[in-house]
């Protein structure tokens, strides 16, 4: 047993307490756990923590945590340009489809027929939105309310008897517990079988004047698309993706409303008049004059207001430093670590670019890309192609295509791809010349590159055709007009690069 300087401290007082706190301490060093991170001792006390299920863990939180998410997107700016971000990326400008059932007629009638549905009135059973804005919406609904329900309905209002309706998680009916089937659990409102298997959504409905409820409705797991975030085996609900990062955001929105209302009683001009001797006071009494009594109404500094003091009042000024100057170094490092949690950067989400070059916004690109490919992925897998394969079968029952082997090769029917339309360039004379290199060395391929463009490279090609076929007619080679352009392109960037080099 050794004896530390407090030890013999204590000791010099009281032996036997010395020689107890050394025994005490040496028994919990000895038992100590191998591990800081569950460290139970004075330092790490107040971190308690449990094990749980995801439900568990989720169910008692989850409607909290999405209300509160809720009103930071109503009202803060940092969440909204996290929300815009995704908006802005996951999809850009739109998803485009390109069929590939290795039938040419056949893609050029489904690309179509799919490019008619997808307006505001045959995709969306309410008429008000094309099928890329409802998607927009529900990656926004996603990212705050952790997920979105998406229900396919059969109508006659539109093009195709399928139409969509999303409706919001609020819509599960969490109270139900009796299942439809046999042998199924319900929990939060979804019908699982024994393996944990969505068989079925408990829907709740609600009477005309908005307050009585009504018995829930129940919809066929096939026909409900359930888009959120798996993030634990045992989870079977979403929680809000913005969950960790609530307290901060609501922090930052504080301390800079906080600094707006100092800056703004700092820029007052305001004039407070203390009377020594004011006729008809006496000490320790309210200045009361014949016709306008003094009073502090609001109690507030407005510009340009003069106000009369009561006898024995003192104007003092709080004026707290450092919030004014350090408030943005702290708003960059606060926004930097919540951009960071969301998985963009810095840059992605204040759109400040001052402190970037070309190589480093560039690689922000890059990294905030994978981020986007992610829940490019998600909704690709969940949604989109869902969606497709249902599309596809509608047609096929309103007569739109009609192969007899449709059912037994409907695989070869739904075969398609997502396009996305390309992002602008950073600076498009480098891009367009890395692209040229990797198409010479093999590193892409003509497919990739007029993937990554937003591009079907059949009907590129068959433009690029058809215009040197045009040109040809009128006298003029364009293929030869392009490379020799090209060329001159290349010879102007080399100087350039000798130049910048040459000055360094």
């Amino acid at each position: 047993m050794k004896l530390n300087v407090i030890d013999r401290l204590i000791g010099a007082v009281s032996p036997k307490m010395g020689a107890q706190r050394a025994a005490w301490r040496s028994q919990y060093e000895a038992y100590r756990g191998n591990y800081d991170a569950s460290d139970s001792g004075r330092l790490q006390n107040q971190w308690t923590s449990q094990n749980l299920s995801a439900e568990m863990t989720d169910r008692y939180e989850r409607d909290t945590v999405r209300a509160r998410a809720r009103d930071l997107e109503r009202n803060s700016d940092v969440m909204n340009s996290i929300l815009r971000a995704f908006r802005r990326n996951v999809i850009g400008a739109g998803l485009q489809v390109r069929t590939t059932t290795g039938d040419t007629d056949l893609d050029a009638v489904l690309e179509k027929a799919w490019n008619r549905w997808c307006k505001a009135k045959n995709c969306d059973v309410t008429g008000q939105q094309s099928f890329v804005q409802m998607i927009r919406m529900c990656i926004q609904r996603k990212i705050t309310d952790g997920g979105v329900l998406i229900v396919k309905r059969y109508t006659n209002q539109g093009f195709l008897p399928l139409q969509l309706q999303v409706l919001e998680v609020d819509e599960l009916d969490s109270t139900q517990i009796k299942p439809h089937k046999a042998g199924n659990k319900v929990v939060g409102g979804i019908e699982y079988n024994s393996w944990n298997r969505p068989e079925g959504f408990w829907i709740r409905q609600y009477s005309i004047d908005g307050y009585t409820s009504l018995a829930p409705v129940y919809l066929e797991a096939n026909d409900v698309i359930f888009y959120y975030s798996k993030k634990r085996p045992s989870q079977v609900r979403e929680i809000s993706d913005m969950s960790s990062i609530l307290v901060r955001t609501k922090d930052m929105n504080e301390f800079m409303t906080a600094v707006t209302i100092k800056e703004k009683i700092a820029a007052c001009l305001a004039v407070f008049i203390k009377r020594t001797n004011p006729a008809g006071g006496s000490p320790g009494r309210t200045y009361q004059h014949s016709q306008n009594p003094v009073k502090y109404e609001g109690k507030r500094v407005v510009p340009g207001m003069i106000m009369e003091m009561n006898l024995g009042d003192e104007a003092q000024m709080l004026n707290p430093a450092g919030q004014g100057t350090d408030a943005t170094a702290f708003i960059k490092a606060q926004q930097r670590m919540i951009s960071s949690a969301a998985g963009l950067s810095y840059e992605a989400t204040s759109r400040d670019m001052s402190e970037t070059n070309y190589a480093s916004a560039r690689q922000s690109m890059i990294e905030d890309d994978l981020t986007y490919d992610e829940e490019k992925e998600l909704l690709i897998d969940s949604v989109m192609n869902e969606v497709y394969e249902s599309f596809v079968i509608s047609c096929w029952l309103k007569g739109i295509i009609s192969p007899v082997s449709f059912w037994e090769e409907k695989e070869k029917y739904f075969s398609h791809e997502w396009v996305v339309k390309p992002k602008r360039w950073i600076d498009p004379s480098k891009e367009a010349n890395a692209n040229g290199v990797a198409l010479k060395t093999v590193q892409k391929t003509f497919q990739e590159m007029c993937a990554e463009n937003g591009r079907d490279w059949k009907k590129v090609v068959d433009e690029v055709a058809e215009a040197q076929e045009y040109a040809m007619k009128q006298g003029i080679d364009l293929l030869s007009l392009v490379q020799g352009t090209a060329a001159e392109t290349g010879v102007k960037e080399e100087n350039e690069d000798e130049t910048d080099g040459k000055s360094k």
